[in-house]
C-alpha cells in the first residue's frame, strides 16, 4: 500500500528552551517510526531570547525533511497554547503528542493507529513508562483496573486516578478540535483535555501497551517547583465541583492524592517542613490508600524494570 493511501498522523511537539541533545532525540524517535505517513510539527515557545536558539534552528535546517514543520512563537504562549497552535495547523486525520525531552518507541504510531481503527474510537491512550534523567525507571502508569469505558465511569476514574499522560494520547483530529484542545492552566493540561473528552461523550479506549518513554528532570520545567504546587492547589479546587458525583471513598482518595503530590512538590523545592506536613496529611487522610498505593508502585516497578520493550 502506498504511503498516500494511509491516514496521515500529525505529531505535535512543543519545545521550550530545550537543548538540541534532548529535542533531537524526541524528533528522531518520530522519524524512526515504523508507520510511514507521519507529519511532525515542532512549535518553539522559547522566542529569540533563548541563547541556544541558533542551534535549534540549525538542527531543523539540517534535517531537510518536507514532513517536519518547525515554527517559532513570536511571544511566549505556554505549553497549552503552543500545543493548540500545532493542532490548528496539523494536516493529519489523527493527532498525537510528544514532549521535547521524551521519546516514542518505534511502533508507537503504527500500533496505536491500528488500535484506533479497529475500535473506531475518537481517543485512545496507552501505558507510560517514566524514567529519571539517568535512565532509571521511576514509575509505570497502567490502567488495567478500568472496569468500564462508559463515560460516567471514566469520569469518576479520571477524577481519582488521572487518565494521562499527553504523549500516550491519540485523537481523531476533528474530535480534538471540537472539544477545543488544551486549556491554559499551570498544571494538569492533559487532565483537563481528557476531562473535556469524557464530558463531550467521545468514544475513549485504552490500549494496554507501552510505547512511550517519558523523562523526569531535576528542574521539573513548568510542571515542577512552585508552578507545580500552585497548579495542584488550583486543580484540587477545580475537582471539588465534581465531588457530588464521587463516593466518600473516592473523595477521600482525591484528597489523599492531592497531599501526596504536594509533598513531592515541596521536596523538589527544598521546603522540607512543608513536605513533612503534607506527608503526614497524606497518611492521615487515608492510611489504607497510603499502604496500598506504595505496594502498587513497588509491584509495578518490579514487574516492568526488566521489560526490554520499554
Amino acid at each position: 500500500m502506498q504511503t498516500n493511501d494511509l491516514p496521515l498522523v500529525s505529531v505535535v511537539i512543543p519545545t521550550y528552551r530545550r537543548t538540541v541533545e534532548y529535542l533531537s532525540r524526541a524528533v528522531d524517535s518520530v522519524l524512526s517510526q515504523t508507520y510511514p505517513n507521519v507529519e511532525i510539527i515542532v512549535i518553539d515557545d522559547s522566542t529569540s531570547a533563548y541563547e541556544k536558539q541558533h542551534e535549534t534552528k540549525a538542527y531543523f535546517d539540517s534535517l531537510g525533511r518536507d514532513n517536519v514543520i518547525y515554527l517559532q512563537n513570536e511571544k511566549n504562549l505556554n505549553g497549552a497554547l503552543t500545543r493548540n497552535r500545532g493542532i490548528d495547523i496539523a494536516s493529519g486525520e489523527y493527532i498525537t503528542f510528544l514532549d521535547d525531552d521524551d521519546e516514542y518507541l518505534p511502533a508507537k504510531i503504527e500500533k496505536q493507529l491500528a488500535f484506533m481503527l479497529e475500535n473506531d474510537c475518537d481517543v485512545s491512550f496507552t501505558d507510560l513508562a517514566l524514567y529519571s534523567a539517568e535512565g532509571t525507571m521511576v514509575d509505570y502508569r497502567e490502567y488495567t483496573a478500568i472496569e468500564s469505558f462508559g463515560n460516567s465511569y471514566l469520569l469518576r476514574y479520571h477524577l481519582t486516578r488521572h487518565l494521562t499522560g499527553t504523549p500516550t494520547f491519540m485523537f481523531k483530529a476533528d474530535k480534538l478540535r471540537e472539544i477545543g484542545g488544551f486549556n491554559s492552566v499551570k498544571v494538569g493540561q492533559e487532565f483537563h483535555l481528557m476531562l473535556k473528552a469524557i464530558l463531550a461523550g467521545l468514544k475513549i479506549r485504552y490500549m494496554p501497551e507501552c510505547h512511550v518513554k517519558a523523562y523526569r528532570h531535576p528542574d521539573g520545567g513548568i510542571s515542577g517547583g512552585e508552578n507545580k504546587i500552585a497548579g495542584e492547589k488550583e486543580l484540587f479546587a477545580f475537582k471539588q465541583q465534581f465531588f457530588p458525583k464521587l463516593s466518600k471513598a473516592e473523595q477521600r482518595f482525591v484528597r489523599f492524592r492531592y497531599h501526596a503530590v504536594l509533598a513531592a512538590g515541596y521536596k523538589r523545592t527544598g521546603k522540607y517542613g512543608n513536605m513533612l506536613a503534607e506527608a503526614i496529611k497524606t497518611v492521615l487522610t487515608s492510611p489504607v490508600d497510603f499502604v496500598k498505593e506504595a505496594l502498587k508502585i513497588f509491584k509495578k516497578l518490579k514487574a516492568h524494570k526488566n521489560d526490554s520493550s520499554v
